[in-house]
């Protein structure tokens, strides 16, 4: 700038003419070149070749800023959908083509999954056992109140604790079945030990506490124990609160068969589920999973991802425990169908054993890519796709009765793995675990087609 003419006293110092001042600097508008910069060289923290040259936790900050950057570039397409790609680099450019390719991978999984449709109105289980509760509670309560006026509510829970855990009438039926005979068992006890002990107050507070602790205990092991203890126990504190009585006792095993005999009424009345659909339901959902967990761990075997192995065997363990539970109607002592036990029986320990040698070849699978004596061989692969095949066979015929469905038969896995033989691994490229547990695994499903009623075809 010019010098300024010197003060004058009094007078403000003149401003100098518009001609006079400096060009300033544009303004960069919001967005623009400095954003698209900062954006660019954020990004190109992804490529190894433009991390500075610092301490490997340095350049891990760099990288971080880097996916930092690129989410918030996702974000904004998101929301803001296309923007001027003019002033892009090449590590914008192929951030913008992995968002395009996730979205593009989200959608087409959304279109090949299909929507699993749940059951509406009275269809929900849900809504089923809640009717049935409700139905089951109101003849509990006015039975109940018909017995006694003031332990009526022990109808009701009997009822209420009857549909808990459980999904067919025959598992309402069994729970209510222990209930009762663990109650009965329990007020024996209590009258007999309220004589022992009656006199003995410290005894009998020791007894009740050892009961408490053999309730909680007993509880995952018997429902009929659980009930047991807790029954005797309140025996034992009746008479610590000297409010015993004989009748008290015998009044709560008519309760209990009341509420009991009140849920399975309504469990059998309304909106039934009988044992034997249930059953079918979770019996197709074990072979589902066995046939998930074969299939992955002859891929993985056979040199191929066999996906998470280890989730899939837990998911089968859990299946395999649900259709345990559920059949337990089938396989109680006490059922008059001698013949149909013995066959769920037999069904259940099939199950068993190609669940430990499904689970036994994924965790050999598992060790495939540091154990030293199991290599992968490709051909493996059609060696066991029998196996899988019966497998969703015997699924397809429970799913449907009616489906024209035949398991295949042919020489067993042992003798198609002999060395010598077109098409086979050799026993030199597997081990000798993985050939036992298919042999075996082929031999169980076989056995598991002739109680189900799933005839036997030519091998392919």
């Amino acid at each position: 700038w010019p010098v300024p003419p010197p003060l004058r006293p009094g007078r403000p110092p003149p401003l100098p003419s518009a001609s006079e001042l400096p060009d300033a600097p544009a303004r960069p508008p919001p967005g623009g070149v400095v954003e698209h910069q900062v954006r660019n060289r954020l990004l190109g923290y992804r490529e190894e070749e433009n991390l500075p040259e610092a301490s490997p936790a340095v350049q891990d900050v760099f990288r971080g800023l880097g996916e930092a950057a690129r989410a918030s570039l996702g974000l904004r397409l998101a929301l803001d959908g296309p923007q001027d790609e003019s002033a892009d680099t090449p590590a914008t450019t192929r951030s913008r083509e992995e968002l395009d390719a996730e979205d593009t991978a989200i959608e087409i999984s959304e279109e090949r999954t299909p929507e699993a449709t749940e059951p509406t109105g009275l269809a929900r289980p849900t809504t089923r056992a809640a009717l049935q509760v409700a139905v089951g509670s109101s003849l509990a309560i006015a039975g109940g109140e018909l017995l006694s006026s003031q332990r009526w509510y022990w109808a009701v829970l009997t009822c209420w604790i009857v549909f808990l855990n459980t999904a067919s009438t025959g598992e309402i039926l069994v729970k209510g079945y222990r209930r009762l005979l663990g109650t009965v068992l329990g007020v024996v006890a209590g009258i007999g030990l309220a004589g022992l002990v009656g006199h003995h107050t410290w005894t009998a507070f020791a007894l009740v506490l050892v009961f408490i602790f053999a309730m909680f205990y007993s509880a995952p092991l018997s429902y009929t124990l659980m009930s047991f203890f807790v029954t005797a126990m309140l025996g034992l504190l009746y008479t610590l609160l000297n409010t015993y009585s004989a009748e008290v006792l015998v009044l709560r095993i008519e309760e209990t068969a009341l509420g009991a005999a009140c849920g399975v009424f309504a469990a059998a009345v309304v909106l039934p589920v009988h044992t034997d659909r249930r059953t079918n339901e979770l019996l197709v959902a074990v072979l589902d999973r066995l046939a998930d967990v074969t299939r992955g761990a002859v891929d993985q075997l056979s040199g191929g991802t066999g996906g998470d192995l280890v989730e899939r065997a837990r998911e089968l363990d859990q299946a395999l425990a649900d259709l345990r539970a559920a059949t337990q109607p089938l396989t109680h002592p006490i059922t008059p169908l001698r013949s149909r036990r013995d066959s769920v029986r037999y069904v259940v320990a099939l199950l068993e054993t190609c669940a430990y040698h499904g689970r036994s070849l994924a965790a050999t699978a598992e060790l495939l890519p540091t154990h030293p004596s199991i290599a992968a061989d490709p051909r493996l692969r059609g060696a066991c796709g029998r196996i899988v095949h019966n497998i969703e066979a015997i699924a397809a015929h429970v799913a449907d009765p009616r489906a024209a469905v035949e398991i295949e038969s042919g020489s067993s896995i042992a003798s198609m793995l002999e060395p010598g033989t077109l098409r086979t691994p050799r026993y030199g490229r597997v081990t000798d675990r993985v050939l036992r547990h298919l042999q075996r695994l082929d031999e169980a499903v076989s056995g598991l087609a002739r109680p189900l009623g799933v005839t036997g075809g030519p091998a392919r």
